[in-house]
């Protein structure tokens, strides 16, 4: 028999070779020999062959009891090698080969040679331990095989943060003490001796269990009983050492502690497992549940935007005209105040509406989340297409306001002009139809017929004269009626009753001039001194009313030189009042002649001459009245000229300032353009230098503001065309408002590049390489690349899609991702993305599906199968629960969780979340209240993903 002091003197027992569990910081045996130096000079220390042999005693009946059995004796009750077998199952899971049932010691040789195989078969080489020593109950050996034991399937697949075991539990120890006062666990051995450690491990997870502060640090034994005692009540621990033990000895063993310390590991690791799960389902749901608020957001907002363009439209496309310019410069006002209030904010909440569409898609893309897709009749395209038709009827509106307002302008001036006329005319023919129907030549002399009839000739060239003047009222009057005056009725009446009257006036001279015709032979006198007079008065009074109506005719222009025309003409009539002097002395010189020769025979006049009703002293008053409308004519010209030139003053004001804010508004779209491709510092650079640019463009505005202000000027002015610029006020809006907009997309651009950069973990040199190759490739600076364009730049970044049939395959299936809506284009946005994709990792379907299987406790269903292995009694557990069949295959999962655990692992409104939004699971193994976390997770990810 090897003596077991002699071999621990020259080795340790346990493995000696690396093994594959997880560990990664070294094997086992490295560890082994670690402990040389202090386990030889404590090698036959009592007390620790006492704390191994009863802590070993407890741990190996902590697992044997879920097979219905224990031992009492630890090297003893392994000797027949049955208890042993069976404990190897219980611990690992797996059958063994079948043992046998003889006493002989043969039989119980064989049966711990299968225990020993068994143990060698997961990677642990044994040293010196055979199974002669273990059937003849040599306590050394079984202690130091069942330490090998412990190591292997207790300890070795303990790790954190890629330490090896013994490390991976004392690290883990030490970051769940770390918050305590009084613990501080450097070791296995004397930094447990106060108890405080046990405590503290146990308040960390359970803190409902421990009272931690009333713990004192000089009171061990209390603080060791009290942590062994709660561990084996509430935490199914069994009680592997004493404390008395501990407290009496120099240094406690360190095998027994790491053993007992293993156990609390393995009894946590189970929550910290759920707890990580949570962690990883939380930030799952946080970020789905701002994607829908976002969503809610836009739809929101979108449902706004195109109900206020659905308000709007039907205003602007209301074309009813207003009666007077007043109401119509109303409507003209109130569009203004659309267009300076109301408007200016439906463009900014447009343009942060597709900015917010723009920045959902990138996070959802960033966390592979479906596409967002509006609902029908809000995307974003739909509301372009909105504000088109908006557009269109506002250009459509203001053009009729301005067009009505001018027609109704020169209907004005028309139905004046019309209403002027009729009253000159209809004070011409006043009394016309009584003088023509006297019969007055019944009772008169010759010489009284014939001054009848030289009067009715000159009545008749009077008549002819008034002529033009009815035909110009009847043409006026057709006018107003083809303009839609809303007064035509009474124009109408009025132009009737002058055409009915100016007929009947011409009927009845017709039928006096044929009666005094009919006496005409009879009258031989005729004073031809008075009737020269009339001849001559007649059309000089004519002109001179025809003068006084021009003089006082009302006029509108609309440029310099049309006021020019105006004041050219009225300088021309000017020129022939002293030929018109003249004139009108001759004619009064007539009429003095006529009373001289008169006077000179006694011949006695009536007083006026009978042959015409114009007297010398009309045309005195007459032409003392042209002598007074001339300056007033003089000064409404040089009203209006001054008018002009005030009108002159806007438009070249107004061109001054368009023709500056209109170039710098397109100098700025370009250098924004230029901007968007080149690659200058880093993102936040670039990001800082376009929001200084945005402030810089948004400082302009006030230059806007100050051309609204002449425009309106203009309008108000009634000024329609400006031949000193090419740019209109309508030209100008539109490109401020594609300024603001292609800035703010530009903006938006960097701070997506900057969301997936930081979610992907790009570097910026790796952005910035990204940046330099699509630009080397993007020969026309347009943003986006063709596909030979894009193949370059694969290969110079080392795809190998060369043109053979593997390189075109692993082209076209690129393109299928960076340009799925096949355009034939690929944007530096979808570029990054791709190699975002190439060099990172997301969170997955499958992640996520895998958290909600460790908070749902790793449910499976048990199917009956074969018998259980001889020498077991009792029932298995699964997780360490009782329950479940011995006589099972391994078991299937369920992928189903329920209320009551979702609301226990998770937070509250996320838990509610995942309730509100998980479907019931339908399985047959389903239970009440069962849902189906599988097909959320696919939900979460798009059916694509997995």
């Amino acid at each position: 028999m090897v003596d077991y002091h002699a071999a621990n003197q020259s080795y340790q027992y346990g493995p000696s070779s690396g093994s594959n569990g997880a560990g990664g910081g070294g094997s086992m045996g490295d560890y082994m020999a670690q402990e040389d130096d202090w386990d030889r000079d404590l090698l036959l220390d009592p007390a620790w062959e006492k704390q191994q042999r009863k802590t070993f005693t407890a741990w190996c009946n902590s697992h044997l009891r879920k097979a219905g059995t224990q031992i009492e004796n630890i090297d003893e009750d392994f000797r027949d090698g049955l208890k042993l077998m069976l404990l190897l199952e219980v611990i690992s899971g797996e059958r063994l080969p079948k043992p046998e049932r003889g006493k002989m010691r043969v039989h119980k040789i064989n049966n711990v040679n299968k225990a020993l195989d068994f143990i060698a078969s997961k990677g642990v080489k044994l040293v010196s331990i055979g199974a002669e020593e273990i059937v003849d109950g040599n306590a050394k050996m079984t202690l130091g095989m069942i330490w090998t034991i412990i190591l292997r399937f207790a300890i070795q697949d303990i790790s954190v943060e890629e330490t090896s075991a013994k490390e991976g539990l004392l690290l883990w120890c030490q970051r769940k003490t770390a918050p305590y006062k009084n613990v501080n666990v450097q070791n296995f051995h004397i930094s447990w001796k106060d108890g405080l450690a046990f405590n503290a491990l146990i308040h960390r997870h359970r803190p409902e269990l421990i009272e931690y502060d009333k713990l004192r640090k000089d009171d061990p034994v209390t603080n060791l009983n009290n942590a062994f005692e709660v561990a084996e009540k509430y935490l199914d621990i069994p009680k592997m050492l004493d404390a008395e033990d501990i407290v009496g000895t120099l240094r406690p063993d360190e095998k027994a502690i790491m053993t007992y310390v293993s156990c609390f590991y393995h009894a946590f690791s189970g929550a910290q497992k759920a707890e990580t799960a949570a962690n990883r389902i939380c930030k799952v749901l946080a970020v789905n549940q701002e994607n829908e608020h976002l969503m809610e957001d836009y739809e929101r907002l979108a449902s706004d935007l195109l109900e206020w363009i659905r308000r709007t439209i039907p205003w602007l496309e209301d074309r009813v005209p207003q009666k007077t310019i007043q109401e119509m410069q109303q409507k003209l006002e109130d569009f203004r105040d659309y267009r300076r209030v109301h408007k200016p904010p439906k463009v900014q909440e447009k343009c942060q509406l597709e900015i917010n569409f723009n920045t959902l898609q990138t996070k959802l893309r960033l966390s592979n989340r479906p596409a967002f897709m509006p609902s029908e009749g809000k995307m974003v395209s739909d509301i372009n297409n909105g504000w088109q038709h908006l557009e269109q009827a506002e250009k459509g509106y203001e053009e009729w306001l301005l067009n009505e307002i001018r027609r109704l302008e020169r209907l004005d001036h028309l139905a004046e002009k019309f209403r002027q006329k009729a009253s000159i005319h209809e004070a011409w023919t006043d009394g016309k139809e009584a003088m023509l129907k006297h019969r007055d030549y019944e009772t008169a002399t010759l010489s009284d017929i014939k001054a009848l009839i030289r009067k009715h000739e000159a009545f008749e060239s009077d008549l002819a004269a008034h002529q033009d003047r009815v035909e110009q009222i009847a043409a006026i009057a057709q006018e107003l009626n083809e303009l839609d005056y809303y007064d035509s009725h009474n124009v109408n009446t009025r132009c009737q009753k002058i055409c009915d009257q100016w007929d009947a006036l011409g009927s009845l001279t017709h039928s006096r001039r044929e009666a005094l015709e009919k006496t005409e032979k009879q009258l031989e006198t005729i004073d031809q001194l008075h009737l020269e007079y009339a001849k001559r008065a007649a059309p000089f009074n004519n002109w001179m009313e025809s003068a006084m109506e021009d003089l006082q005719d009302m006029f509108i222009v609309h440029t310099i030189e049309e006021i020019e025309g105006l004041i050219s003409a009225h300088d021309q009539f000017k020129s022939t009042l002293p030929d018109a002097d003249r004139e009108r002395e001759a004619i009064l010189a007539i009429h003095k002649e006529a009373q001289r020769i008169a006077e000179s025979n006694h011949i006695k006049l009536s007083g006026s001459n009978p042959y015409t009703t114009v007297t010398p002293q009309i045309i005195n008053s007459k032409w003392e009245k042209v002598q007074q409308l001339v300056p007033k004519r003089d000064h409404a010209l040089l009203e209006e000229q001054s008018k002009q030139q005030s009108n002159e003053h806007l438009r070249r004001q107004f061109a001054s300032q368009a023709n500056i804010v209109g170039p710098w508004i397109q100098t700025k779209m370009e250098e924004i353009g230029r901007i968007s491709i080149e690659m200058n510092g880093t993102l936040e650079d670039q990001l800082s230098h376009l929001k200084q640019y945005e402030r810089s463009i948004v400082d302009y505005k006030p230059n806007l503001d100050l051309l609204e202000q002449q425009h309106q000027l203009i309008q108000e002015a009634l000024i329609f065309d400006n031949k000193h610029t090419n740019y209109t006020m309508e030209h100008i809006r539109v490109g401020w408002e594609q300024l603001l907009t292609t800035i703010a997309r530009t903006i938006n651009e960097v701070e997506n590049q900057i969301l997936t950069r930081d979610a992907k973990g790009i570097s910026q040199e790796q952005m910035q390489e990204f940046r330099a190759s699509f630009n080397h490739f993007d020969k026309d600076h347009g943003g986006a690349l063709g596909p030979e364009e894009f193949k370059a730049c694969l290969i110079s970044l080392g795809y190998d899609v060369e043109n053979d049939r593997q390189g075109d395959a692993e082209f076209n299936r690129i393109m299928s991702v960076v340009d799925p809506n096949h355009s034939g284009l690929v944007t530096f946005q979808a570029f990054i993305d791709f190699m975002s994709r190439e060099t990172t990792d997301t969170d997955t379907a499958d992640q996520v599906i895998a958290s909600f299987k460790v908070l749902a406790g790793d449910k499976v269903s048990q199917t009956p199968s074969r018998q259980a292995p001889r020498g077991w009694v009792g029932q298995r557990t699964c997780r360490g629960r009782v329950g479940g069949d011995p006589d099972s295959h391994p078991a299937a999962p369920q992928n189903f969780i329920t209320a009551e655990e979702l609301r226990r692992e998770l937070p509250p409104d996320q838990a509610e979340y995942c309730i509100a939004r998980m479907a019931p699971y339908q399985g047959p193994d389903a239970v009440p209240g069962a849902l189906d976390y599988k097909s959320f997770s696919t939900a979460l990810y798009g059916e694509s993903d997995l």
